[in-house]
């Protein structure tokens, strides 16, 4: 049996009640366990004479007949329902038994209908459903009203005990939930609310997903204030008045395309600034000091960055510019640079160009090691001597290769290893620390050339004799040509089949360094009586050791000599031309013509 209508007890569905053979909308009867009415419990009225079924839940049978019966009266006209169940007596009174009462039962009844229809109209401007039932109705096939006994108190009114038992009416209190439709007014169903609805601060805010222009300019909704986007009433968030939401679009909108169009300007005009518009440049000599230290072989962008970090100039592309706009602006050397803060690029370069503003040692190719050690000293505010003192004293822990040490009767074991270049040279720098760094550039130059090889490809020992015939080139050639035949002189000299000096070179320039001196003029008899091992003109082969520090070129020409059978030379001039012979007689007249422009003749 179905609960459809059921209260607390276990009374079922009076067959006089208005609904009674609704057997759900469209005649279908609801499944068990399933109420309408939201499932809530159903009045119970009197009962209706009605014909009786045969059977008992048979075919064409009433469900209903075993449950109610026609009750049977006392004397005193109270119904005896004989303990059927379900069925209470004091539910209602037949109004056969007060036909009295009936007046007023009419005027109570038109009274609940009046103020049932009141209600309607309130709950329907709260989107509110009434029950059909006091509305008019729809035509169920049952009577729409029914007399009530006592003070006939309206079905949906609140009731105490009986079929409601505690229970209060939800159908009439403004919490009540809708009752059902009729199958032509039917709607879908509100949405159930969401996890957005449920928390305010989760919904959405932006204009462009909710769509919400249903507010004034005052952030006021349009309609009710207490209903949503939904029509769910819903109590408003706030007294404060919202910021249009429309309007924050636009503010967003504005932000966006004021960045883009920002982002767009800057780069476009950085992209004009690199390939049309001049480098950033400082103006003036600037201010303060700084020492900036330009390595070996420093191009100029490497030279641009260094003063960049420094401060010196404010970029790289204006340095390099300003130094192809100087005619001396390639001759930048290395060392250190005593310069301002703040220059423009063309002051930087000019600075640079001036030797007073370098603190670097500059060693020029030949210089002999007594010249860079008086240099040293003089760089770093040192006592005359004192380089060269540290030089003899710790020659074997200054760097060194095997292949120069040891080796006797030489007079400076550094002679050839103070590589001429540019070397940085700030005040209180030690003087070791100084000629470790020219000793490093000699033994990286001279591994790139490959001394050992080259030195058994030309007949020598060697490369400790492959210097020495550099720095002989090097200290009597004057241009790129006299240091190839000056290189051929030494090797056809030092072959032994030369019977026209037998293996003496005989190089003035020898016996200078012996003397610690430069002169042009020797006398025969000075030059011939000297048995020192540097003096060629009286020693056979080479000379102890190198008697300078041969440069690039130097080198390059002791490597590479020519081969067209010089044997002589004689500068003629007394010091820019050389001149080449290949017999003696040559070399006698080349040797009468420098008397000749000497004097001496």
């Amino acid at each position: 049996m179905t609960d459809y209508g059921r209260g607390p007890g276990s009374a079922p569905w009076h067959p006089e009640d208005p609904l009674y053979g609704d057997q759900g909308w469209g005649a279908q009867q609801p499944t068990d366990g399933h109420a309408p009415y939201g499932g809530q419990p159903q009045q119970h009225y009197p009962p209706q004479q009605h014909p009786q079924t045969q059977g008992q839940y048979g075919a064409g049978q009433d469900p209903y007949q075993q449950a109610y019966q026609q009750p049977q009266y006392d004397g005193n006209g109270v119904p005896q329902h004989g303990g059927q169940p379900g069925y209470d007596p004091q539910q209602y009174v037949d109004p056969q038994q007060q036909p009295q009462q009936a007046q007023a039962q009419a005027q109570a009844q038109a009274q609940a209908q009046a103020q049932t229809l009141h209600q309607q109209q309130q709950q329907h401007q709260q989107q509110q459903y009434v029950d059909p039932q006091y509305n008019g109705g729809w035509d169920t096939g049952q009577q729409a009203t029914m007399p009530y006994a006592g003070n006939a108190v309206p079905p949906y009114e609140a009731q105490q005990g009986g079929a409601y038992g505690e229970n209060q009416d939800y159908y009439g209190t403004p919490d009540a939930f809708p009752p059902p439709q009729p199958p032509g007014r039917r709607q879908p169903e509100p949405e159930p609310e969401t996890e957005w609805d449920a928390d305010p601060q989760k919904e959405e805010d932006h204009p462009f997903f909710t769509g919400d222009e249903g507010r004034d300019d005052d952030g006021e909704h349009d309609g009710d204030p207490g209903v949503d986007r939904r029509g769910n009433g819903r109590e408003r968030r706030g007294k404060t008045k919202k910021k249009s939401r429309n309007g924050c679009a636009c503010l967003f909108l504005t932000v966006v395309l004021a960045g883009g169009v920002g982002g767009v300007g800057y780069f476009g005009y950085q992209f004009w600034q690199a390939k049309f518009g001049a480098p950033p440049d400082y103006s003036g000599k600037g201010s303060g000091s700084v020492q900036v230290e330009i390595p070996q072989g420093a191009g100029g962008y490497e030279i641009a960055a260094i003063l960049v970090k420094n401060g010196v100039v404010k970029s790289q592309g204006a340095f390099v510019a300003a130094q192809r706009g100087n005619p001396k602006g390639n001759m930048i050397q290395a060392g250190v640079y005593s310069l301002s803060k703040g220059m423009s690029a063309a002051n930087a370069v000019t600075q640079m160009l001036k030797p007073s503003s370098r603190e670097s040692l500059i060693i020029p190719p030949g210089t002999r090691n007594v010249v860079v050690y008086k240099q040293i000293d003089k760089r770093l505010g040192l006592p005359e001597g004192t380089t060269q003192g540290v030089a003899k004293e710790q020659a074997a822990n200054l760097g060194l290769p095997a292949w120069a040490r040891n080796h006797p009767s030489v007079k400076d074991p550094l002679e050839g290893f103070l590589y001429p270049a540019s070397y940085p040279v700030a005040k209180g720098t030690k003087p070791e620390a100084v000629l470790k760094k020219m000793v490093a550039q000699a033994n990286a130059e001279y591994t790139r050339l490959d001394l050992a090889d080259n030195a058994k490809r030309l007949g020598l020992e060697s490369p400790w004799e492959l210097v020495t015939v550099a720095s002989l080139v090097q200290a009597e050639g004057k241009t790129h040509e006299d240091f190839r035949k000056m290189a051929e002189v030494v090797y056809n000299r030092l072959k032994p089949t030369n019977t026209e000096t037998n293996q003496l070179l005989q190089f003035d320039s020898a016996f200078n360094y012996l003397k610690g001196q430069s002169k042009i003029a020797i006398s025969e008899s000075e030059i011939n009586s000297n048995k020192d091992k540097y003096n060629t003109y009286t020693q056979k082969g080479l000379t102890p050791g190198p008697i300078g520090n041969p440069g690039n070129e130097a080198l390059a020409a002791a490597l590479d000599p020519t081969e067209d059978g010089w044997l002589y030379f004689v500068a003629t001039d007394g010091k820019h031309k050389t001149e080449f012979a290949k017999t003696y007689a040559e070399f006698q007249t080349l040797k009468e013509k420098f008397n000749d422009r000497q004097g001496t003749g």
